[in-house]
């Protein structure tokens, strides 16, 4: 199956932003959530291109999701913090220290089949005297206590992260000179075991792997150098969606779940698919 309609093209739906990141499809209101992360706002976008602001201060979030009741998500890169709003308004501290050491700045953020929630703790937001986690983690919050428990510690700046379809594997990305996507199977307890290289990203032109999101039939789409590159469960490039700026992240919305939202520095773009997306977000309402 061809992974885009025929004579399909690229679309603009916004711009006059500073760096968009995080996108998210809300269903039941049928429009996406993005961070813009210097603006320090979540932004709402309608199908139509109609752009409000959501949330303003956010905490300068980053990554956004929703879990399997619907709650947002974020990844507060500024506020070194990992946060849930509930359906009442009520915003809630998820994670903000390991071991009595604060987070360096949470990135990207998934939630597992389980409903656990794991994010990716690089340290982009702080300055290096301000770092008090020796390592840049991927960690796992669980669904039941709260507690929070690093699952990798060996990334350089460990970024974007998606599961696979069924929930077994993990993909994620390292968005330092190594500039690679690793895939980790996931243990009956939520552990990361057996990682290994899915793809080396690394290329001549500038740009290195960042957010991620998969489709139903597992293939991996992840922003890069060039654009969003495509590959299939097994790790082969099958091809690059082609940018004017260097895409940040992507996410899939409407109501079939065939269209890619990829979030750029100053604007958020559309492109209809074939395969619908995959994902408890998606699943939320």
């Amino acid at each position: 199956m061809d992974l885009f309609p025929a004579r399909i093209r690229l679309k603009r739906l916004a711009r006059g932003f500073r760096f968009t990141e995080g996108p998210i499809w809300l269903p039941e209101q049928d429009c996406l959530l993005f961070s813009d992360i210097p603006a320090d706002c979540i932004y709402r976008l309608t199908a139509d291109g109609q752009v409000s602001v959501f949330r303003s201060p956010s905490g300068h979030s980053n990554g956004l999701t929703r879990d399997a009741t619907g709650r947002l998500i974020a990844c507060e890169h500024g506020n070194r913090r990992v946060t849930v709003t509930d359906m009442d308004g009520t915003l809630r501290v998820l994670a903000d220290a390991y071991h009595g050491l604060r987070l360096n700045s949470p990135n990207d953020v998934v939630v597992g089949p389980d409903a656990a929630i794991y994010f990716t703790d690089p340290p982009y937001g702080v300055k290096p005297e301000q770092q008090e986690c020796p390592v840049q983690g991927v960690y796992r919050v669980d669904p039941v206590h709260g507690d929070i428990r690093l699952l990798v510690d060996d990334f350089d700046r460990p970024n974007g992260l998606a599961f696979s379809p069924d929930g077994k594997r993990l993909y994620i990305d390292d968005s330092s000179a190594r500039r690679h996507i690793r895939v980790f199977d996931v243990g009956d307890d939520g552990s990361l075991k057996n990682g290994r290289l899915f793809h080396d990203m690394r290329v001549p032109r500038r740009g290195a792997p960042d957010g991620m999101s998969v489709d139903a039939e597992g293939n991996v789409y992840c922003t890069g150098a060039g654009g969003v590159w495509v590959f299939n469960p097994d790790g082969e490039h099958l091809g690059t969606i082609r940018m004017p700026e260097k895409p940040s992240n992507c996410a899939w919305g409407d109501k079939d779940s065939r269209s890619l939202y990829i979030t750029a520095p100053t604007s958020v773009y559309r492109i209809r698919v074939s395969i619908p997306g995959s994902g408890v977000a998606l699943q939320a309402t």
